[in-house]
């Protein structure tokens, strides 16, 4: 049974109220956007392109939206404005599809005889170590023995904070004193993890150095460290965005990207924006996929990302 056959009517309900702001602001656009208008024309798609971008898709990804429906405008000549609600919908969740390649697993680990390394970036204040707790017991709600690793050990804020949430999710840490090398904190993680035969070793890092050199090098080194414990790790390079930012974001995935090689999403806060389309905005960008989305502050409030559910949840059922 694949993972879009079992979200729950339960999980349906809390990613509803997670977008409820998200979805009246892109309401009250589209709204406007189909007012006097009974076919799609010229007109209604400037209006719409509006919208998108006011809703924080970004402009790139809504020229690419706008460029989608004129094509199926122009296929199909007339299309009337409820044709276009299913259109956009249908649309957008194509966009997100074919920018996660591999598909969405939640919170299932792939079977390995060596633990699945999760090496997690993001600037300070986005919920970078609070996503790490609520991802810890998202895992053991599975069954996975999980290992985390206190390598921001530039805070020792951080460290307390992540010891926490290990104590909520009821999983094992690895810290060492403020100040301490993060390779050595994440070597013995890994090793630890190893030892204990755990499934999953998540690794916290600094939200935050001197300057992009210094972050560079420094997630270069923890890359390094966990390679050289178990060649193919991390297995992923998961970037927590603050969905609230909107288009600070994107520009936030820009510099990560930039730094190291990110291979999965998290975005948090939706339950406490209008921004929620920001989400579609960084995965086209990016072509990388968003695995998990926080839709509220409880520890089990972090989804795994359905883009069918998403969308359907974003979009209201009628203009």
């Amino acid at each position: 049974m694949g993972f879009f056959s079992i979200f729950t009517k339960e999980k349906k309900e809390e990613l509803n109220k997670g977008l409820e702001k998200s979805k009246e602001n892109f309401f009250a656009r589209l709204a406007k956007t189909v007012v006097g208008k009974s076919k799609v024309d010229d007109e209604l798609l400037d209006r719409l392109e509006e919208a998108l971008v006011a809703s924080d898709v970004g402009v790139e990804t809504t020229v690419r939206i706008i460029h989608r429906i004129e094509k199926r405008v122009s296929r199909d000549k007339y299309l009337g404005i409820d044709q276009l609600h299913v259109i956009l919908k249908e649309e957008i969740a194509t966009l997100l599809l074919e920018n996660d390649m591999e598909g969405t697993t939640g919170f299932e680990l792939p079977k390995r005889s060596t633990p699945y390394v999760i090496m997690v970036v993001g600037v300070n204040g986005v919920g970078k170590t609070t996503t790490i707790g609520k991802l810890a017991y998202q895992f053991k709600q599975k069954g996975y023995s999980v290992m985390l690793g206190a390598a921001d050990t530039f805070r020792a804020a951080a460290v307390e904070q992540l010891e926490v949430w290990a104590q909520r999710a009821e999983v094992s840490i690895i810290t060492q004193p403020a100040g301490s090398d993060p390779a050595a904190v994440t070597y013995d993680t890994i090793a630890s993890a190893i030892a204990k035969k755990c499934d999953v070793a998540i690794i916290d890092t600094a939200g935050r150095l001197h300057n992009k050199v210094n972050l560079m090098r420094e997630l270069a080194k923890i890359k390094n460290v966990a390679g050289k414990l178990i060649p193919d790790a991390p297995h992923e390079i998961l970037l927590v965005l603050d969905g609230s930012t909107g288009q600070n974001a994107i520009e936030q995935c820009r510099q990560f990207t930039a730094a190291t090689n990110v291979n999965a999403l998290a975005i948090t806060k939706l339950d406490g924006t209008a921004k929620g389309g920001v989400v579609i905005g960084i995965s086209d960008q990016f072509k990388i996929p968003v695995k998990y989305i926080g839709v509220g502050e409880k520890i089990e409030q972090l989804q795994a990302f359905n883009r069918t559910e998403f969308v359907d949840s974003l979009l209201p059922a009628t203009l």
